[in-house]
């Protein structure tokens, strides 16, 4: 069984999208994206700077709308023979479009509401994340609770996403636990903890006004890792976790149960094929960076049916 993913922020850089729009369908494509949610979403993807793009409003539209450009091609003639899709806290947007859960505009208008409340969350506090590499979890959850600093991402393969106050970051470096790395992320704010609570209401009135259709693809939840059935549910429970932590490992232990024999990653790909190198081992990963890749992962799947 085939499994495609979406990743989330922090997996742009700048002019990613350049070998994207050389190829008139996709420059069309993204072009239409960008006037509808009001955002020169080509512009950034080809020459802003890294900190433009770095800022949640932009990042996020800019990711969805990369992967939704990724899923067009790939799912165009290989949809019946891909067995589920997952994303990657706003990669879950990018999953439920792919899904039939949310039109592609729809989408689009919840990502770029999604990236606003959250800038607005974030500014109102300063904050950060970090990534916390090796060490033992429950030192690392003992330690973060006297920093007051939340985990955020449970990613696996001995990783953990920490976010909050930028002064109990610097110490949780200064003084790591033993055997682990902190590695400060550049984002613009503490995601999926109490700092995004703000965002939630707003999200809720926006989601509600949507159309949603039950999933025709299986897709997984970041909350548990649980399959949902119901697009009303999905979208829900996507709304609630912009202040709760992403369980990318439970994801990916359901992937593992469900029978997965290959991933491909939509772009901006790279960080979750690494993650599932260490997570799924042995199952063949295909990162979709350029069009130049599709044919690797059409070949992955035709491979697989």
């Amino acid at each position: 069984m085939i499994v495609v993913v979406c990743p989330g922020q922090g997996s742009q850089t700048p002019g990613f999208l350049a070998p994207w729009i050389a190829e008139p369908r996709f420059r069309d494509h993204l072009g239409a994206i960008s006037d509808a949610v009001g955002i020169d979403l080509v512009a950034h993807g080809t020459t802003s700077d890294a900190d433009t793009i770095r800022d949640t409003a932009v990042a996020q539209p800019l990711i969805v709308a990369a992967g939704l450009l990724t899923l067009t091609a790939l799912l165009k003639t290989r949809r019946g023979r891909v067995g589920g899709i997952a994303g990657h806290s706003v990669g879950e947007l990018t999953a439920a479009a792919g899904a039939g859960i949310l039109s592609e505009a729809d989408a689009m208008t919840l990502v770029r509401e999604r990236g606003t409340a959250m800038a607005k969350a974030a500014a109102i506090t300063k904050t950060g994340m970090s990534a916390v590499v090796g060490g033992d979890e429950t030192a690392l959850l003992a330690q973060l609770a006297e920093l007051d600093l939340s985990p955020a991402n449970f990613n696996g393969g001995g990783q953990i996403v920490v976010a909050g106050e930028l002064a109990g970051l610097e110490k949780l470096k200064e003084n790591p636990p033993a055997g682990a790395r902190v590695i400060p992320l550049q984002v613009a704010g503490a995601f999926h903890t109490r700092y995004m609570a703000p965002a939630v209401d707003h999200l809720r009135d926006v989601a509600a006004g949507l159309e949603k259709r039950d999933p025709s693809l299986t897709i997984w939840t970041n909350r548990d890792g649980s399959a949902v059935a119901s697009g009303d549910a999905f979208i829900e429970l996507l709304v609630g976790q912009v202040s709760s932590p992403v369980r990318w490992d439970k994801t990916v232990e359901a992937f593992a149960d469900a029978g997965v024999t290959g991933l491909i990653e939509v772009a901006p790909a790279g960080a979750l094929v690494g993650l599932a190198r260490r997570g799924l081992k042995g199952i063949p990963t295909v990162a979709v960076k350029t069009p130049d890749d599709l044919s690797a992962a059409f070949d992955l799947i035709d491979g697989n049916s």
